[in-house]
């Protein structure tokens, strides 16, 4: 499905990461290349240590290579080196991450969790707030804007999380387990409105799962095995 004539959001060469030195070196990324682009919704599969999380947090500037190049949205931010001094402003303007596990702020309700990204940002109160709304109202949770995370179901919770990545309106969404916490139906909603919310905001998606449920909700499928990419078994 990929199509090269459409906007290249995630392009990644030859990235490579190890940890340790010596017999205890595990080289966790072995000479990575990944295209992925504008509406697309991709999956990296493999087994656990195969380097799925370490890809998904280089790509999110939270891990740093120690070989490669990643270009974001049209902007190369690390060429051997990160390019970038302000990381944080990095990911807060481009990138929105999903996990597992929502980590809502338990002392906060649904609006105010989303609100306070934006207001990290820079946004006023009455804007932040405003764009919280209209997020959960995307979502059509919006009835949920006042809950506590703790009065929220799983299904609930997880599309709060989701309205709190798209806060700023992020060309990049990486999702760690978006599903693997929820029944077959919740999972199959949650996809749904990710495959949307790309379609929609011109965004991709980069999803680690083991969830064999939702393989068919996604554009392309990429197994990591030993650090690397095996390009032979992409759907």
């Amino acid at each position: 499905m990929a199509d090269d004539k459409r906007n290249v959001i995630v392009d990644i060469k030859g990235v490579s990461k190890h940890f340790g030195t010596g017999d205890a070196r595990v080289d966790a990324l072995r000479d990575v290349d990944l295209k992925v682009h504008a509406g697309e919704v991709i999956a990296l599969l493999g087994p656990s240590g195969s380097g799925k999380t370490t890809l998904l947090n280089v790509i999110g500037c939270i891990l740093e290579p120690n070989q490669g190049q990643v270009q974001l949205d049209g902007e190369m931010v690390y060429d051997n080196r990160w390019l970038r001094s302000d990381l944080r402003k990095l990911r807060l303007d481009k990138i929105g991450f999903v996990f597992q596990f929502h980590n809502l702020l338990p002392f906060l309700d649904a609006k105010d969790n989303i609100a306070l990204v934006l207001q990290l940002a820079k946004k006023s109160k009455a804007e932040a707030q405003a764009r919280a709304i209209e997020l959960l109202d995307y979502l059509e949770v919006g009835h949920r804007k006042d809950a506590m995370p703790a009065q929220l179901s799983g299904g609930e919770a997880q599309r709060v999380a989701i309205a709190r990545a798209l806060a700023n309106s992020p060309r990049i969404i990486l999702a760690d387990e978006p599903t693997a916490a929820l029944d077959s139906k919740r999972a199959g909603i949650v996809m749904d409105l990710l495959r949307k919310l790309a379609a929609e905001q011109d965004a991709c998606i980069i999803a680690v799962t083991h969830d064999e449920k939702i393989y068919d909700r996604f554009d392309r499928l990429f197994h990591l095995r030993d650090g690397q990419l095996d390009h032979d078994q992409i759907n």
